[in-house]
């Protein structure tokens, strides 16, 4: 049922997992699904988390405001944002959302800084790189990624735990493979030179989660394939 976890859906996609992840010299523990729960309803977090899935991706300020506002969050459960955030909607998802993967601009970054301190919380965020030089998405240009790491590093009140990007949307391995390797790249250079908590690597979805392991994944933002289509 669309919205619900599909549990044999999930015992695949583990599997693919496990192959993805050994091919690049990892176990499928090193890897760790967010699910991405946007436009379902509440039950398909809580069917999300009852499956084990202990991430959960929302992308849209009103619908997470709608979803849980009343929703009593399990201790273990870590919800990601992974929309395009403007800075004056920074402070109701910090109320909700654990980690921001979508970091995109100095000034964003900045105004998370501050009203985690007005809360006097760390925020852990993410590194969004636009490593297709794609027009169509937000994110750093590869040129700017370590400039921005260092300068959102020195920030009080973040964390700076790992890289994001969102490649162009096509099914060709040969341009996608040279985008997640770069991805991988500029995230070891952030981790070996600027900061030693960058270590996690946000990339692939339901049609190119395995190429993206294979290259270094640890986060895979995964709906359709989890939960089948969308509501519109």
């Amino acid at each position: 049922m669309p919205g619900t976890i599909n549990l044999e859906s999930l015992k695949l996609v583990n599997e693919k997992i496990a192959t993805a992840a050994k091919k690049s010299g990892r176990v499928k523990t090193d890897v760790q699904i967010v699910a991405v729960t946007k436009t379902f309803p509440l039950s398909a977090i809580e069917s999300a988390i009852s499956a084990g899935i202990s991430c959960i991706g929302e992308n849209r300020v009103q619908e997470i405001k709608d979803k849980l506002t009343d929703f009593n969050k399990p201790p273990q459960s870590e919800f990601h944002f992974i929309g395009h955030l403007q800075s004056n909607k920074v402070r109701k998802v910090l109320q909700y959302m654990d980690v921001i993967e979508t970091v995109d601009s100095l000034k964003l970054a900045n105004k998370i800084a501050n009203v985690s301190a007005d809360t006097a919380k760390k925020t852990s965020v993410f590194l969004q790189i636009n490593t297709g030089n794609d027009p169509a998405k937000h994110g750093f240009s590869p040129d700017r990624a370590l400039h921005a790491a260092e300068k959102i590093s020195n920030l009080e009140n973040l964390s700076l735990d790992g890289v994001m990007t969102i490649p162009p949307f096509v099914q060709d391995e040969n341009i996608l493979a040279p985008l997640f390797e770069k991805t991988r790249q500029l995230r070891d250079e952030i981790l070996k030179k600027i900061n030693p908590s960058c270590k996690n690597l946000s990339m692939g979805m339901s049609g190119d989660f395995e190429l993206a392991i294979e290259h270094g994944a640890t986060h895979i933002r995964l709906g359709t394939i989890l939960f089948g289509s969308r509501v519109k």
